[in-house]
């Protein structure tokens, strides 16, 4: 992880030594050669994170691409936003929040986050602090050799994910562990896991932390299967597209079922291993990087064009 985030920067620092017009004559060429299905599938992904419809006028307080603050060390947020407005007009606005959000938004605003609520079109999705989030990893062990077991690690600092803890911490079928350091000796808490660990198991529990889970992307790439109740918000993983008990094995609200569910899949190995397939094929479609540039691309277009712009 930290190879990758040394070459994630270093490319983005480079990339901003150049000038934007050259990113910007690129466009038209970046969408050549795509045939209609192709065509249909990036638009139905772009209009999925951009639902704006109707016309809409900036207020005073929204910013320019070119004027874009750093805030002192540039974050990831950041250069995932450059890596795709370079390619339009720097004088171009827009509203946006980099940071975690799980609430609706007042104004039209490009963000990382929105809450699966039917108030959401004004919350314009982008693929932001990707390195983090869309972190996927090789699982290389079959299903049937791992552990019978569940297994969840994370910092947990909201309520749902200390109850969850509390509840399972001591549970025969389940690994639970809270990491927050200053939890030490305390019950609930277990060291840190790295996911190549966690991938010893056939569950992997997904809770939202701040707004959504990040752990759910390897999960569902991997030949674990992925335990966690109906999300709440959802990214550009379009969390809010997933099929309970088809991509994913759906928990209780209250997580009450949880043993119940791990010893049902224990059992059914069939119906787990569909699950598993489902889920890889979901998560596959984000691994290829120039349609998910084109994506992206388009919903920033759309949201510009919208804006009278």
């Amino acid at each position: 992880m930290h190879a990758r985030k040394i070459k994630f920067y270093a490319k983005n620092v480079i990339f901003d030594l150049f000038p934007s017009l050259i990113f910007e004559k690129r466009y038209d060429r970046l969408f050549r050669n795509l045939d209609e299905q192709q065509w249909n599938y990036i638009r139905t992904r772009a209009n999925y994170y951009n639902k704006l419809e109707q016309r809409f006028v900036l207020n005073e307080t929204a910013s320019r691409s070119g004027a874009l603050p750093l805030r002192g060390n540039p974050s990831a947020y950041y250069y995932d936003f450059k890596e795709i407005s370079r390619y339009f007009d720097r004088s171009l606005k827009f509203n946006y929040v980099f940071t975690d959000i799980k609430e609706t938004v007042d104004e039209p605003t490009l963000l990382k986050t929105r809450p699966l609520t039917e108030a959401n079109n004004n919350s314009v999705i982008l693929k932001l602090d990707k390195i983090r989030h869309f972190n996927f990893v090789e699982d290389t062990r079959p299903f049937h050799s791992k552990l019978d077991m569940a297994v969840f690690r994370g910092a947990c600092y909201q309520e749902h994910r200390k109850e969850f803890v509390a509840r399972y911490f001591s549970s025969p079928i389940a690994d639970i562990g809270d990491t927050d350091d200053l939890k030490k000796g305390q019950h609930g808490h277990r060291p840190y896991m790295s996911i190549l660990d966690q991938l010893k198991y056939k569950f992997i529990v997904s809770l939202e932390g701040n707004d959504v889970a990040t752990n759910l992307k390897w999960i569902m790439l991997s030949n674990s299967v992925c335990f966690m109740r109906k999300p709440r918000v959802e990214s550009w993983f379009m969390e809010g597209s997933l099929v309970p008990d088809h991509h994913y094995v759906l928990l209780d609200d209250d997580f009450s079922d949880l043993e119940d569910k791990i010893k049902y899949y224990i059992k059914h190995t069939d119906k787990a291993m569909a699950i598993i397939r489902n889920a890889n094929q979901y998560a596959m479609q984000f691994l290829d990087t120039r349609r998910e540039k084109l994506i992206s691309l388009l919903v920033l277009k759309k949201y510009f064009d919208l804006s009278g712009q």
